[in-house]
């Protein structure tokens, strides 16, 4: 059976929390790609940031809700408005990224890598070895690999 060692690209193109948003955007578009692992220094794993970031940081600001209860007022969900506040400003990769990520290792199975992909709607999957990333594995590995 295929592992992931067989599909992943190996020239994984990655991002740190000091990219810039627009130097993000310039590598997604440039290498055909949806999405980039976040490395620190030692080229360790520390988030993923994708298109659908890029997209949220964009979106149109929702106005919370405010509640009247006994001349006083509530606003709920502050802790979700702050949270798209910080986003919709963010000018670098660690701003947005997401930090709990979904990893591999090069053993993992095909039909493992579709399991999670198809359960937790996941399209990328960095591989690690040894907390590093030495490869990922996207949608389109996937399903390359299934014509044979």
């Amino acid at each position: 059976m295929l592992k992931a060692r067989d599909i992943m690209t190996r020239d994984v193109i990655t991002a740190t929390n000091e990219t810039t948003i627009e130097e993000l955007a310039r590598l997604l578009i440039e290498h055909k790609i949806s999405g980039v692992p976040v490395i620190d220094d030692n080229k360790n794993l520390i988030g993923i940031v994708t298109e659908n970031d890029l997209i949220k940081k964009n979106k149109r600001f929702h106005i919370p809700t405010i509640v009247r209860l006994f001349d006083a007022y509530f606003l709920l969900d502050s802790g979700k408005v702050e949270d798209e506040i910080k986003k919709m400003v963010a000018t670098t990769v660690g701003e947005i990224c997401t930090r709990k990520v979904q990893s591999i290792s090069e053993d993992t199975t095909l039909e493992e890598i579709a399991t999670i992909m198809a359960e937790k709607h996941i399209h990328l999957l960095p591989v690690l070895k040894d907390e590093k990333v030495v490869g990922i594995v996207g949608k389109a590995d996937v399903v390359r690999s299934m014509t044979g």
